[in-house]
């Protein structure tokens, strides 16, 4: 049969017609993909109770793992988070923002880390643990009946303009009175949080370059336990599931599925958190992560080196039951039996002149160690070495900080920060494995990143500038309204939009010492917050202060350096800062102190005088000195005169003749 034969025209009409068709094919395909997850815009939310990791602040952390796995999570909340993750990994894409944050406090003071977050129109201030082990953010809800005493005010969403509270409905696990969704969290130490799911405008600091998101977010109607006693205000969730932060924003597609911690070290506390990714360090040493193991962040560990040699141990001890899982949440390390009393042999045999003595808590048996000196920075000329050898066989060097805590009864004194997971085969690193160390956990690609560095400087090291990035041009494009003005915005916040100029900063301080014991120690106390501001002494005022019961209130000034009209921007919200993320540390004597109520004043408008103030003073001086110098002049000039006209008594005088009358 032959070959119906077609001109080089025809050919051309078919192939237009096939792509045509294809393409039309395709984007139907793709359009109804689009419109089913556009129709399933329901808010989903997980129903279980238990979840790893929390605010422990207690001297030795159990397990804080559910004895069920739960199932490999999907995002919800966000109607183009399957299409966007995967074009993600399939596409080179342009860097998205980050969020870059201050950590404060200290480990092994208060057991945990915390971070700023403000949530609400206007902003409401809150100190978030972070923690990694935990799935939802919460913070106690003004109708907590049940919430301890904590940093700050409890959040109110009758002042929030821009706050919703989630509504009932058949994905979500509902109140007795099926109005709204509610979350459930319980520990292993008997703690536990519970209340309803609110969204709300959530802002990152003045150091973000995310603008200000749209998340959800317990609002907590009952705390217990160490919840409820802590210091802190909530819980900042950083684990895999629908209501954590990163999945949210990763939902979203405004972060890409990475975040970074770095932990201050020993006697130094403090660090910095990045919610994004960041260019990571080119001698970064990874290990796997595997999400579909457990719901947390998990690390292949294979070996543990102490002063070069290997604990003689089982190839699998590492990788019984949840295997090694990295928490924030936790302070200490704990090990499997075998794992723990090797490792606690090692370091022993490598510190035989120093005398082992009982831990502060005698109803612990720590194992504790004197006469290793006070300082901390020469703790590896005593101790040794410690190496985690990871399966891909890289290794991640520890220094004894990473492994020792301070003796609080002894000076000079350590103890072991590692411990037996009692009965338990999992392996549980804390926060103490890492300090001093950038963890990031890089989601997407499903690895683990390790660089020791020092916390404290993480952005010089990192060559990241520690000046606030410019006001995001998203942030116009948002449904983000908020009635703070620049002067009252949160510190962390961006405060300048355009040439703002800064006149001065005013603000409160409110110390718990009495005002009659107070006064004799003001000017000392002016230097001490010159120095922690970075300013000179003669730029911090005391506008007046003022006692509040046994309590002091004094309210500051910081004006501009030298003749200055005004400061600069970076400086203004240095100063600022500082103040906001609670880095300004006064000495003991001044008892619990707290600054509020800072405002950014714009420069004063100056009368023609009082800008020209000194050339009138020059002149003035210099009318002075010359009429000075004339009425000088003048009065020796009449002195002449008058000698002149001086004659002797017996001097002749030649007769006049007399006038008439």
């Amino acid at each position: 049969m032959a070959r119906a034969r077609f001109t080089p025209a025809v050919k051309t009409i078919i192939l237009i017609l096939f792509y045509v068709v294809v393409l039309n094919f395709g984007d139907a395909v793709f359009s109804l993909q689009i419109s089913q997850l556009d129709f399933n815009k329901t808010f989903i939310f997980p129903n279980s109770g238990g979840e790893g990791g929390t605010a422990d602040n207690t001297h030795h952390t159990t397990m804080f793992l559910p004895l069920f796995l739960s199932p490999p999570r999907i995002n919800h909340y966000s109607s183009s988070y399957d299409v966007s993750v995967q074009q993600s990994r399939r596409h080179l894409q342009s860097r998205r923002p980050n969020a870059r944050m201050s950590l404060h406090d200290d480990l092994l003071l208060n057991g945990y880390y915390t971070t700023r977050l403000w949530i609400g129109t206007p902003p409401q201030e809150f100190a978030l643990i972070v923690d990694t082990g935990s799935t939802v953010t919460y913070v106690p809800c003004s109708t907590c009946e049940q919430c301890g005493k904590h940093q700050d005010p409890r959040f109110q969403p009758e002042l929030s303009t821009s706050y919703q509270s989630l509504k009932c409905n058949i994905e979500c696990k509902c109140d007795s009175e099926r109005e709204n969704c509610i979350y459930d969290r319980q520990y292993a130490e008997m703690s536990s949080s519970s209340g309803i799911l609110g969204e709300d405008i959530v802002s990152f600091g003045n150091l973000s370059e995310l603008s200000p998101q749209r998340a959800v977010f317990g609002c907590e109607n009952m705390e217990t336990g160490d919840l409820y006693s802590q210091h802190a205000d909530g819980i900042m969730g950083l684990g895999r599931g629908d209501l954590s932060i990163v999945d949210q924003l990763v939902g979203k597609g405004v972060i890409s599925d990475s975040f970074s911690l770095c932990y201050g070290g020993m006697d130094v506390g403090g660090g910095a958190m990045v919610l994004g990714g960041i260019s990571p360090p080119a001698d970064m040493v990874y290990t796997r992560s595997d999400p579909e193991r457990s719901p947390y962040y998990n690390i292949e560990l294979k070996e543990i080196h102490v002063a070069g040699k290997a604990l003689r141990l089982e190839r699998q001890v590492f990788d019984r039951k949840h295997g090694t899982v990295l928490d924030s949440g936790t302070t200490y390390a704990y090990l499997p039996e075998e794992a723990f009393k090797a490792f606690k042999a090692a370091i022993m045999k490598e510190v035989p002149s120093l005398k082992q003595i009982q831990g502060p808590d005698p109803n612990y048996k720590d194992t504790c160690f004197s006469g290793a000196g006070s300082d901390a920075s020469q703790l590896s000329k005593t101790f040794p070495a410690v190496e985690m050898v990871f399966g891909n066989g890289q290794k991640l060097s520890l220094t004894p900080e990473n492994y020792l805590f301070r003796h609080s009864k002894v000076r000079g004194a350590y103890c072991l920060g590692i411990f037996q997971n009692g009965k338990d085969p999992t392996t549980l690193l804390g926060g103490i494995i890492v300090r001093n160390t950038l963890v990031t956990y890089d989601r997407e690609h499903e690895k683990i990143g390790f660089w020791k560095t020092n916390c404290s400087h993480l952005w010089e090291r990192l060559h990241i500038s520690n000046a606030p990035p410019p006001l995001p041009s998203e942030l116009n494009n948002t449904n983000f309204t908020s009635n703070v003005s620049p002067a009252t915005a949160p510190a962390d916040q961006p405060l300048y939009n355009g040439e703002f100029r800064a006149g001065h900063i005013t603000f409160y301080m409110s110390l718990s010492v009495n005002i009659s014991d107070l006064k004799p120690h003001i000017p000392e106390l002016a230097q001490n917050m010159a120095k922690e501001l970075d300013v000179n002494a003669s730029q911090v005022h005391l506008l007046n202060f003022t006692s509040k019961g046994n309590d002091s209130l004094i309210r500051w000034a910081i004006y501009p350096a030298g003749s200055a009209d005004f400061m600069s921007n970076a400086t203004a919200m240095d100063i600022i800062s500082r103040l906001a993320e609670n880095r300004v540390h006064l000495p003991d004597t001044y008892g619990n102190y707290k600054f509020f109520e800072w405002n950014i004043e714009p420069p004063q408008r100056r009368t023609w005088w009082l800008q020209n103030y000194f050339i009138i003073f020059v002149a003035f001086l210099v009318i002075i000195v010359l009429g000075l110098a004339a009425s000088g002049a003048w009065i020796m000039w009449r002195r002449q005169q008058s000698l002149v006209a001086y004659k002797p008594v017996d001097a002749a005088v030649p007769e006049q003749e007399l006038q008439p009358l």
